[in-house]
């Protein structure tokens, strides 16, 4: 009786993670506490990073066997939904319940900023090839991080280089919840302080008229160009216009609110359990983690440099630092635009000017991506 209790014992010991972890699984947990500590007491996008960090840890605990890429856990059937496109268009419909199209219907001008600001996907699309890493499809994956869109950067991804998913969705959020940090000093950079300080008129009223019929001129517009870029651009447009006509209240209050919030939890579990230690701690990660940021600075710049030729196209305007909100963080980058301008003139008001860009952005970013998808798919 003993020998057959000191047995189980030692059955279970010799079966416990303590007895099967590796170096890279002990690795990868701590990096996943890391991220939990960013997101929970530096709150660094912690919706999405949060549950991320959190399917990280249970993916690298020994045994357990719950990888998305595990066939029969639980989480390989969530993971479903990244894999066959599911999830980012939902997340998608509940943005488009959450966004006015008003700033940029007043202002259509800043199509051209949120076109321009993701001039770093496509720089670093070339600069990942040039490499010689990567091969398109990764580059292309890579690249899209420079449109500072998660859901956008999950679903490229996940349609040209699934086996990226983990290290590009981490890559993208970080930057993402960075923004404040990264773009002020770009920001500076590249403008005077006299053109910092450039006070901007006032936008005209948008009538509800014109807010019904942008979203449905969009999804008819874009999609005929990019057909690829439908599932996102689609989903925006169609949450918006609910929003917008005003008789679809329960529809709206359910796509931006539980269902969008369900959708996260299971976007983040399912592509954080996708970061094991074979996947994660290579040489492909850390140049991910460098060529994202050299995109996200890229589109920054891009969009700040078309705000100048904007200024000086308009003899002094337009605030050149509108343009920086075209990278597709809303509305983070669009306060960004508004803090950097009220340092330099505290009278100065760029908040809705710099969302007209922001949300162009978004749509510009699900073009690209659209785009990527349709060259390299």
């Amino acid at each position: 009786m003993l020998d057959m209790f000191l047995g189980t014992i030692k059955d279970i010991a010799l079966n416990s993670g303590f007895a099967n972890i590796t170096g890279g699984q002990a690795l990868m947990l701590i990096v996943a506490c890391v991220l939990l500590y960013l997101a929970i007491v530096k709150k660094f996008e912690p919706l999405l990073l949060l549950p991320i960090a959190f399917g990280m840890l249970l993916a690298n605990i020994p045994v357990a066997g719950l990888s998305a890429h595990n066939e029969g856990s639980l989480i390989y059937y969530i993971y479903q939904g990244v894999k066959m496109g599911i999830y980012p268009p939902l997340i998608f419909l509940g943005i488009g319940t959450m966004t006015d199209f008003g700033p940029l219907i007043a202002n259509p001008k800043s199509f051209i900023l949120g076109a321009a600001a993701q001039l770093g996907i496509f720089l670093t699309f070339f600069m990942a090839l040039a490499s010689g890493q990567f091969t398109p499809q990764e580059a292309g994956s890579i690249g899209i991080i420079g449109g500072a869109d998660g859901p956008t950067a999950i679903f490229t991804t996940s349609k040209l280089a699934p086996h990226l998913l983990g290290p590009i969705a981490v890559a993208a959020y970080s930057y993402m919840a960075l923004v404040p940090v990264i773009q002020p000093p770009i920001m500076k950079l590249l403008t005077t302080k006299k053109e910092r300080s450039i006070v901007m008129e006032q936008l005209r009223p948008v009538t509800q008229r014109e807010k019904i019929i942008f979203p449905i001129l969009v999804t008819i517009v874009v999609s005929f160009i990019v057909p690829d870029a439908t599932a996102l651009v689609g989903m925006l447009m169609l949450g918006n216009l609910m929003k917008e006509s005003g008789v679809v209240d329960r529809l709206v209050k359910t796509a931006g609110n539980e269902m969008m919030n369900i959708i996260t939890i299971l976007l983040g579990i399912s592509v954080g359990a996708t970061t094991t230690a074979e996947t994660f701690l290579t040489l492909q990660t850390l140049l991910i983690v460098v060529l994202g940021v050299i995109a996200f600075g890229f589109g920054t710049a891009g969009g700040v440099i078309f705000g100048k030729i904007m200024c000086w196209a308009t003899k002094g305007k337009v605030n050149p630092l509108i343009g920086s909100a075209g990278v597709s963080a809303v509305p983070m980058a669009a306060r960004v635009s508004q803090k950097v301008g009220q340092q330099e003139n505290p009278s100065n008001f760029l908040l809705m000017h710099a969302m007209g860009p922001n949300v162009a952005g978004v749509i510009g970013s699900a073009v690209a991506a659209g785009v990527l998808i349709n060259i390299l798919g």
